[in-house]
């Protein structure tokens, strides 16, 4: 008679090593330590279970003992991450402090550039990430709202700010490949733009275009981006 699949379980609901024997040798503390280490240095792909084994010098299969799958140590990780946000006392001037969340979030994703691919909610009920939940709730104090509303802005306001790292990420890593630099780059691209644009097929992008006050700024730009998200959930 074939065996029953194995029942799901969230990782933070088991004891820190099944069965019985010696003590532990090794924390989830330390294995998620050595798993980021893994993804800081080499991405998320250097990261596999024997790879993070051969870092805490044990076996592989002595590893499973403490995190059965690969998406616990995923999801180790992410709290490990999570657990460097500053948690502050509530300023009470909610925009700030979910303008404070926002940057934190964003200087989280860059020190650790493997995370915006594990951003879901999947992972979003570890212990850090309640606290930090928990957190924000509260610098939401002001709002008269309810807290289905509140939850809503801080998923939309990590989602927007997941988006636009993500983004920032890939437009360094697509520099850093380039075979010249990245001045030579956007002026072929810059010049092919003005081309089309002055051939009178996109009248509205040449009016765009037309009011082009410089360069971009990132910074004003994120700036900007929580602006909107906050005045949208202004009561």
């Amino acid at each position: 008679m074939a065996g029953r699949a194995a029942e799901p379980e969230v990782i933070w609901a088991r004891p820190e090593r099944t069965g019985r024997g010696p003590r532990p040798a090794f924390s989830r503390a330390d294995i998620a330590a050595a798993a980021v280490r893994l993804a800081d240095a080499g991405g998320l792909d250097a990261v596999s279970m024997r790879h993070v084994a051969a870092e805490l010098g044990c076996g592989t299969m002595s590893l499973y003992n403490y995190v059965p799958r690969k998406e616990d140590l995923y999801e180790l990780m992410v709290d490990a991450a999570g657990g460097e946000h500053e948690l502050w006392e509530p300023s009470g001037d909610w925009r700030a402090d979910m303008r404070r969340v926002a940057y934190q979030t964003r200087g989280l994703m860059h020190r650790h550039p493997w995370l915006p691919r594990l951003m879901s909610p999947v992972y979003g009920f570890s212990p850090h990430a309640l606290r930090f939940l928990e957190h924000c709730l509260t610098c939401m104090d002001a709002i008269d709202a309810p807290y289905g509303t509140k939850i809503q802005l801080l998923a939309m306001l990590n989602g927007c700010v997941t988006v636009y790292v993500s983004n920032e990420l890939a437009t360094a890593e697509r520099t850093r490949s380039l075979p010249w630099s990245e001045e030579r780059e956007a002026a072929m691209r810059i010049a092919y733009l003005g081309g089309q644009v002055a051939s009178g097929a996109y009248p509205r992008l040449a009016a765009a275009f037309a009011e082009d006050s410089g360069p971009i700024d990132l910074e004003a730009a994120f700036e900007w981006m929580l602006g909107r998200v906050l005045d949208s959930f202004a009561p």
